[in-house]
């Protein structure tokens, strides 16, 4: 369910702050020692209403703005209004209204009105923000000035992990590490004990459900009255939440209470900062449903809604016509700072959609065509905008739903102008009619608003996609990547292809005369047969599908049809729903078919990434063992975007992406080496065939009870649950302190020490002498290579140290968790098993400390070397930092005591964060490296820095050797050597504030 509200209400006692930061708006344009904007000639007011200004830039470009897509238009807006000279320059506005001939030649700043970070990357922020004020006040600064630029939203959702699934609660809590479950009592490796299942999530029902009962509960049981509990649907008894929920949440609360408190706190003494917490939705998800303005209206300024977030899915708020996407830690620290982000003016890909999808095309066979033409026409790094006829036949469902899965397919954003559709989506959803008139009159002023009818008005774009959305047909992607689409009257013989081929992307090499291999295995009491094809994982969650109100009603729908047909899921399948908000539960309970979706094993879990991020529960043991003793190909099927090899489970080699309703129909089948059109899903209790198309909802029925429930009352109920937090958060005690209290015993929170030197002016470039070579690497290092992520090893550098603070393996949390301690998060730097340093010959996250000789971990190696007071710089191939943008990729290496990166060539964002640290990216020059210059690693370098640094500066390396090569300074433009002159964007951004 997407959407969006009007500018929240007043706060409620048990938020702090108002999360829409009404009377808290701060932008840097309203900095008052900023110089004057050059461009205040084009401030009008709107319909002679002198309380409602804007910049008037269509008049700046006449007939060149009309030209521009819409994207670029809003671009243009925000470095208007914040040209100052120095960060904005009055060039980079021109640049930009040029975009037709600068397009990938030329750098520009953003600044984007507000900023989303989800809480594994916005602790390390939050973290910074605290200790920026610890270090402002001992240099005899005032902390309380230390407050973000701009508003700040961070919302807890990826802190859920999946510790209890089905009514049962098979398993124990388990908090980061060890066994899930342990056995009662010795039972067959193929056994489990038989139990009684009580009604699935439903805590307040007394005892086993008959599946008889379900024909007499098969109307709607919800929807006369609104807000109505969630009724039991095979007793009709309210229950207040699915147990599932509440006992994940409780773990949650448990697990991660300190960083709990750290938010909190941050929440009640940071202007402009509010969080959203455990248990309310994720936030791609909020920043739909309640954070998104569309048109900001502060101090009688109205300007475009943009926003940037530390979530790769933050490109789905692009459907409602906000222009936002996905960055790194460092950026949105310096944003939240009052600095803008830097982009190359992209290229603009039109995509003219055309057409209206078949009735059995749900959004994710329109998301995942789109995918897959787009990832072919080579869309990555570049924007996407939406248009042509088929564009308004879409929802703003569908349009975010398209929007979200960008990441997949490369590209920063794909974006969709606000049109009448989004007005009316936005009427439905809260919005007063007084903002929608002068929404829209502003967005039509300054030609942001879209006109179907008017085909001459489209802008001009780099180059130009055609879909016609009727030629899409139901698919599913798989087995191990997202853009292998199969169509589902394919799935079958795709399948045993995949059985038949090699080893790769589309394989798995089963020999033939094992294809055909069946493992019996006997579970709770009943004998099952397990093949190759069998689905043991059945996952409804949030990512991309359960933004959208039809295909989650489909499924709703299906399940109901099903169990009417007296059809079940197996009991060994691990199937789980995990909305994406509350919202997405209450319509599926108010229009009567969750309870069918529970029946069938798909009870709410909880609001989080959960199983799309891997926090799946452990496959039951019998399952597992039948797995392996057979060799199957196990398939998890899922409503998510990425289903990577292994991502689910270790044992499940197959995985598909496919839509809510087909994640519910495989899960009945019970495999995916079926063929719907031919084969059954079932058999009814009297024997009869069942069909997926005897249960598939047909559009009609879709249409109906979306309009029936999906209403604005859902989002009015979302925002006073919001406002009104939740019992556990509400009553957790935080302190008020204007500096954070540090607990020095603390595993989760510590201050960093990035502001350990930090003095009042910057101190000239000081030379890099005698470095080591910490790591020689080759090509296409990433992220993941160099970033902590994920569980914290066992025998790792960072186990250790929880270790020697008292910790079990249970008690370790994950990386992600622990964002907020330096400590961990640098001795996880580098200790990914897959890290090949040449100086070790094969993978490991080992190293050679030279002094000494030794082979140590990377840690323990620089540890001793800044013992010794040895600098260390890092050698690297081609595409040094691929991958997701991660702000530790950086602090964690800075933290060791790197100084420099020596590499062939860089990933651009990953480059932006060394620069943003301290660290020098230095690039060798074209056609050579560290082989071709015949370095070993084991030389020490020495490196100096000119006074007047300037982009693009040729430098000399010496070695011990007497060897002396030269290095391009990669330093793009002023502000990065700026920064870099301050020793990072961190201290740049502290002298500021003295």
């Amino acid at each position: 369910m997407l959407g969006a509200g009007s500018a929240p209400p007043t706060p409620s006692p048990s938020l702090p702050r108002p999360p829409p930061h009404v009377g808290l708006i701060w932008s840097p344009a309203m900095d008052p020692a900023r110089p004057e904007c050059p461009f205040q000639y084009l401030i009008e007011t709107l319909n002679d209403n002198p309380e409602k200004k804007f910049y008037n830039i269509p008049k700046l470009g006449g007939t060149k703005y009309d030209t521009l897509p819409y994207s670029i238009r809003v671009l243009l807006e925000t470095a208007v209004r914040n040209c100052d000279g120095f960060l904005v320059k009055k060039e980079d506005v021109m640049n930009i209204l040029d975009w037709k001939t600068k397009q990938n030649n030329v750098e520009v700043p953003f600044y984007p009105a507000r900023v989303l970070l989800q809480d594994f990357t916005g602790i390390p922020a939050m973290v910074d923000f605290a200790a920026m004020r610890e270090a402002v006040k001992n240099l005899g600064g005032d902390p309380m000035k230390v407050h973000p630029a701009c508003p700040t939203d961070l919302t807890v959702d990826h802190s859920l992990q999946i510790d209890f699934s089905k009514c049962a609660i098979q398993n124990a809590p388990n908090p980061g590490g060890g066994d899930l479950q342990r056995p009662l009592a010795k039972v067959s490796p193929l056994k489990v004990q038989p139990r009684k299942v009580p009604c699935r999530g439903q805590t307040g029902c007394k005892g086993p459900c008959d599946a008889g009962e379900s024909s007499r509960n098969s109307g709607k049981f919800s929807a006369q009255i609104e807000n109505t509990p969630i009724l039991c649907p095979f007793h009709l008894q309210p229950v207040p939440e699915p147990e599932t929920v509440l006992k994940n949440q409780e773990v949650e609360f448990g697990r991660n209470r300190e960083r709990l408190q750290f938010f909190k706190w941050g929440s009640k003494v940071f202007r402009n900062v509010a969080v959203i917490p455990p248990g309310t939705g994720m936030a791609h998800q909020m920043n739909l449903e309640y954070l998104s303005r569309v048109v900001f209206e502060v101090k009688d300024f109205l300007y475009p809604d943009s926003v940037v977030g530390t979530d790769s899915h933050t490109t789905m708020v692009n459907g409602l016509g906000i222009l936002g996407w996905g960055v790194g830690g460092i950026e949105t620290e310096a944003v939240m700072l009052g600095m803008p982000v830097a982009l190359t003016l992209p290229e603009v890909v039109g995509c003219e959609l055309t057409g209206l999808a078949s009735p059995l095309a749900t959004s994710i066979d329109v998301v995942l065509s789109i995918t897959k033409q787009l990832r072919q026409a080579g869309v990555a790094g570049k924007f996407v905008e939406f248009f042509g006829t088929g564009v308004s036949q879409l929802s703003v469902a569908d349009r975010t739903t398209i929007a979200n899965m960008c990441p997949e397919y490369g590209a920063i954003l794909s974006f969709f102008p606000v049109d009448n559709v989004t007005l009316k989506h936005l009427k439905h959803t809260g919005f007063d009619k007084a903002k929608l008139e002068f929404m829209e009159a502003y967005l039509k002023a300054v030609k942001l608003f879209r006109n179907d009818q008017i085909s001459s008005e489209e802008p001009e774009y780099t180059q130009i996609i055609q879909i016609d959305l009727s030629s899409i047909t139901p698919y599913v992607s798989g087995p191990k990547r997202p853009q292998d689409r199969v169509a589902i009257t394919n799935m079958k013989s795709d399948f045993q292809a995949c059985l038949n081929e090699k080893i790769g992307f589309k394989g798995f090499q089963i020999a033939v005369e094992k294809q055909n291999d069946i493992v019996p295995v006997e579970y709770e009491g009943n004998e099952y047969r397990l093949s190759h094809g069998s689905v043991v994982i059945a996952a409804v969650i949030s990512c991309t599908n359960n933004c959208n109100p039809s295909v989650m009603l489909a499924a709703g729908l299906l399940a109901r049809k099903a169990i009417e047909a007296g059809l079940m899921v197996k009991p060994y399948i691990r199937t789980s729903l995990s909305p994406g908000s509350g919202m997405v539960t209450h319509y599926l309970s108010s229009s009567g078919v969750l309870p069918y979706l529970s029946k069938l094993g798909f009870e709410v879990v909880g609001y989080g990434c959960s199983t799309c991020v891997g926090n799946t529960a452990p496959l039951p043991e019998a399952i597992r063992n039948a797995i392996k003793q057979g060799d199957l190909v196990a398939c998890g099927v899922l409503s998510g975007n990425k289903n990577f090899e292994g991502r689910l489970c270790d044992c499940v080699r197959a995985n598909y992406l496919a839509s809510p309703p087909l994640v519910v129909a495989y899960a009945i089948a019970g495999t995916v080496n079926i063929d719907f059109q031919t084969e059954p899903l079932g058999i009814d209790p009297n024997g009869k065939n069942i069909y997926l198309h005897d249960v598939w909802p047909t559009r009609e029925e879709l249409q109906q009870v979306e309009e029936e429930y999906v209403i604005s009352s859902m989002f009015k109920e979302l925002k006073e649950k919001i406002e009104k937090g939740n019992k556990r958060w509400n009553f957790l005690e935080a302190p008020e302190s204007v500096l954070f209290p540090w607990d020095l015993k603390s595993t989760y929170i510590r201050c960093p020490s990035f502001f350990d030197k930090l003095a009042k002016e910057p101190i000239s470039l000081q030379p890099i002498e005698n470095a080591h070579v910490l790591l020689y690497l080759g090509d296409s290092v990433t992220t993941d290579h160099i970033s902590p992520a994920g569980s914290i090893a066992r025998n790792s550098a960072a186990a250790k140290y929880l270790t020697n603070k008292g910790l079990t393996p249970r008690e370790f949390n994950s990386y992600g968790a622990r964002r907020g301690n330096d400590a961990v998060m640098t001795r996880g730097t580098f200790a990914n098993m897959k890290l090949l340093n040449k100086f070790i010959g094969k993978p490991a996250p080992k190293t050679v400390h030279f002094p000494s000789g030794q082979m140590l971990d990377v840690f323990e190696a620089a540890e001793l070397y800044q013992k010794e007071g040895i600098p260390l710089v890092i050698l690297a191939g081609k595409k040094y930092g691929l991958g997701n943008s991660r702000d530790w990729t950086a602090k964690g290496p800075f933290l060791l005591g790197v100084k420099a990166v020596i590499a062939e060539s860089y990933e651009k964002i990953h480059k932006g964060h060394l620069i943003g640290i301290g660290i020098a990216p230095l690039q060798f020059l074209p056609g050579e490296n560290a082989n071709v210059l015949g370095l070993t690693g084991k030389e020490q370098f020495s490196i100096s820095f000119p006074q007047e640094l300037f982009p693009g500066i040729t430098l000399d390396i010496k070695t011990n050797t007497g060897k002396v090569f030269r290095v391009i300074a990669s330093f793009e433009n002023d502000v990065e050597t700026t920064i870099y002159k301050h020793g990072g964007i961190l201290n740049y951004v502290a002298r500021r504030f003295l």
